[in-house]
């Protein structure tokens, strides 16, 4: 069963920093790409940062970009995203995403194909608030 999990989420102080991982337990996350995603409650899903299969680009939303790291551990097969200079607009529940198929966008989002190959994680809680 393909499974991603999330953790590391928490209550930071605004321009602070926090680092969320994604794990997987039965397939390799260097062969495919990786993409983050948040959302806050009313609003719609968005791709924060992306990274590629094996050779590793990444790419990211603008809203991130310069603040936000994604990288991967390819022993630990987890893939990272390390937020620093966080803004209370950054307050949302962030979770990974791959996809067999997919691939990242020039924005940071991954691009799910739709071939039914594509899974996702739960989620871990980012709360930047004084």
């Amino acid at each position: 069963q393909v499974q991603l999990v999330e953790s590391g989420g928490g209550v930071v102080q605004p321009g602070g920093s926090l680092r969320v991982s994604c794990t997987a337990s039965t397939f390799s996350l260097y062969d495919y790409p990786v993409g983050w995603f948040r959302q806050a409650p009313g609003k719609e899903r968005e791709g924060v940062a992306c990274v590629k299969s094996r050779e590793g680009s990444t790419t990211y939303a603008d809203s991130v970009q310069g603040r936000f790291t994604i990288s991967r551990d390819k022993a630990k097969n987890t893939v990272y995203l390390e937020m620093k200079g966080l803004k209370p607009e950054d307050t949302a529940n962030y979770h990974c995403a791959t996809d067999f198929f997919g691939y990242c966008s020039k924005n940071g989002s991954l691009i799910v194909e739709g071939y039914g190959q594509d899974y996702w994680g739960q989620g871990t809680q980012v709360t930047v608030s004084s």
